[in-house]
């Protein structure tokens, strides 16, 4: 049995999955809402002690058999980096990686958490190297998801970025592709070269800007916007395309980045255009958010189906179909260790 929980600023998600052969069985899953404070914006225990108690919930109605759990650190708090080493061994890099690492971590080494992963390895006389992926996070924030689970009577057995899950679970083995995922805080970007994670990026415009621009342009609440965004999204017949209108230049915005994240890759990192693209989270199901952002970016896209490698019974397809989006990086932590 794998469990991964991803506790997202709006939205809480758990998925327990059962390796059976080459694909997986779903044992239970679950979503609630929360509006709290997430743990990397806790100011005092108890909010710590509230949202242990809406995880211990969310468990308990889940059916999740397992308190062994994968959690994921929110992407923008991730600090990722593509190191590129001379032909050493495996052993040689484990050990240089350190030293590499406190010239890319804006925090001290010893206030850090690191892993790294070997990308790839080229032998050949031209361009021999090999490229490592290198992961550091703030041990402080790791310690306060591990106190939040344990209040929680859960076990974290694992902690791992965001776009790592979301790569294991969304990325084609066979090509070069790109995974947009869209929370509430931030818009994250992977480019995975054959399902391995290559390149990431974080961006500070998401689901919430949207809403904003929306509640400014129209004049309504909050709550009003986030219904008119979900129901008309970037439609230009619905509504007049009042609404497409308001989310029109945020939207740009993260397209524009998009395509300088894809430039970065193909110029600095050499890598290949992506020729996929995945869309995951809240927003991915904004009304014509895929064919706004196909056009924007001159490439096919797609929403990533976590479920793809997992099955599924008629009754229980029907309940998470809806929301598949949103459990992506929920499927992707339960796969780590199963």
């Amino acid at each position: 049995m794998g469990v991964g929980l991803d506790i997202g600023s709006k939205t809480i998600k758990i998925v327990e999955l059962k390796k059976e052969g080459n694909s997986f069985k779903l044992s239970g899953s679950g979503i609630i809402g929360f509006k709290g404070a997430s743990p990397d914006r806790f100011k005092e225990e108890k909010e710590l002690g509230d949202l242990a108690q809406v995880i211990k919930k969310l468990h308990k109605e889940a059916q999740i058999s397992s308190k062994d759990v994968t959690i994921a650190i929110p992407e923008e708090k991730v600090f990722t980096r593509i190191i590129k080493f001379p032909l050493l061994t495996d052993q040689e890099i484990a050990s240089a990686i350190k030293w590499e690492a406190e010239q890319y971590i804006p925090i001290p080494i010893s206030e850090a958490i690191i892993q790294h992963q070997i990308i790839s390895r080229n032998e050949r006389e031209v361009g021999s190297g090999v490229k490592v992926l290198l992961v550091a996070v703030s041990r402080n924030l790791v310690e306060i998801y591990v106190k939040l689970l344990q209040s929680a009577g859960l076990n974290t057995i694992k902690a791992e970025t965001e776009l790592l899950a979301l790569s294991r679970v969304l990325a084609p083995k066979d090509r070069v592709s790109l995974i947009i995922d869209f929370g509430a805080s931030s818009t994250d970007i992977a480019i995975c070269d054959k399902g391995i994670l290559s390149f990431s990026r974080s961006i500070p415009t998401a689901g919430n800007a949207f809403t904003r621009a929306v509640a400014q342009n129209l004049n309504v609440t909050p709550q009003q916007a986030e219904e008119y965004k979900k129901a008309y999204g970037l439609s230009s017949s619905q509504l007049e395309g009042k609404i497409k209108g308001a989310l029109d230049p945020i939207v740009r915005l993260v397209s524009d980045e998009i395509k300088k994240a894809i430039y970065y890759y193909q110029t600095e990192e050499k890598g290949d255009a992506p020729s996929a693209v995945i869309l995951s989270g809240g927003s991915s199901g904004l009304p014509e958010a895929v064919s706004y952002l196909s056009k924007a970016l001159g490439l096919e896209i797609v929403v990533g189906n976590p479920f793809s490698r997992v099955s599924l019974t008629p009754e229980v397809s029907k309940v998470v179909a809806p929301y598949a989006p949103l459990y992506s990086i929920a499927v992707g932590l339960a796969m780590t260790d199963i």
